[in-house]
């Protein structure tokens, strides 16, 4: 894997809050093209109208609620690995970025969100004023 600049954050974690309040870290995949950066992912359990998308400056963010099938006593579990409730995933964006047209669906429980590629310019002339 080679190094970029898009950087993913974890969620911030405080050992007070009890586990059933924890929120889920969304698992991603992240590419580029020449012209787009593409972000993958899979969320089961979860209609569109669960998942929310926003974007403040250069992060993106994910986030939802996947309700449990039916309500189990912890006791009862064998193996818990399913994550249930609130998740979220932020997203630090790169530079070339364009953020005013991103497009995002959702098909076969994967989100795939879609965002161009800006043109800027890579070396600015500054005129010197007498």
């Amino acid at each position: 894997m080679k190094n970029s600049s898009i950087k993913i954050h974890p969620l911030p974690h405080d050992d007070k809050t009890p586990l059933k309040k924890e929120v889920g870290q969304l698992s991603v995949d992240i590419y580029h093209t020449d012209k787009e950066i593409v972000i993958l992912a899979p969320v089961a359990g979860v209609t569109k109208e669960d998942v929310k998308l926003s974007i403040t400056e250069d992060v993106l963010v994910i986030r939802g609620e996947r309700d449990p099938v039916e309500a189990v006593d912890e006791e009862n579990y064998y193996t818990r690995e399913c994550f249930w409730g609130n998740f979220q995933r932020a997203i630090v964006l790169p530079k070339e970025a364009d953020t005013k047209n991103i497009s995002a669906s959702f098909e076969k429980n994967v989100l795939e969100i879609r965002i161009p590629k800006a043109e800027h310019e890579k070396t600015k002339i500054i005129k010197i004023k007498a």
